[in-house]
């Protein structure tokens, strides 16, 4: 027979020093609440100041994923192995954090869970307003392209 019963969503677990005196919940559905296990064992131990540095620490690790979603661009002229090599560095360590992320919201604690998505959207936006602040805007191609046609 084994130590671990399903009970309703929660999972009875040993502690992880080999006592049987004392067993932690893992919850295996979505909940709300302050205790939680997020990546660390004992971490953030039900208490409310260290939750809410987890919920920022799960939102900032899905921001920094978005962030690093746009590799290092390799400039003309440069080695293309010591090139290769730094999109691959950064790209190793998007995917760590990415699945630092995912683990997290592996707790099944609905708090991070929206600060992983919340983080991932940020990101997102602040990738996209990047890239559309150095586009060209639409009006100036667009007035350009008119005054040729109409002088032709």
């Amino acid at each position: 027979m084994s130590d671990e019963h399903d009970h309703g969503g929660h999972m009875h677990m040993p502690p992880s020093d080999g006592s049987m005196s004392k067993h932690r919940m893992m919850h295996m559905s979505f909940y709300w609440g302050k205790d939680a296990i997020v990546l660390f064992s004992g971490w953030p131990n039900q208490d409310l100041g260290m939750y809410v540095v987890a919920l920022l620490s799960v939102f900032s690790l899905a921001v920094a994923v978005e962030v690093l979603s746009i590799l290092p661009a390799v400039k003309p002229g440069h080695k293309p192995i010591a090139g290769g090599l730094i999109q691959a560095t950064v790209y190793a360590f998007r995917m760590g954090l990415a699945y630092l992320v995912m683990l997290s919201v592996m707790s099944f604690n609905l708090g991070i869970f929206i600060a992983a998505v919340g983080g991932h959207a940020v990101g997102f936006f602040l990738v996209k307003i990047r890239a559309l602040a150095k586009a060209k805007p639409a009006h100036e191609t667009m007035s350009s392209t008119a005054l040729i046609t109409t002088k032709v």
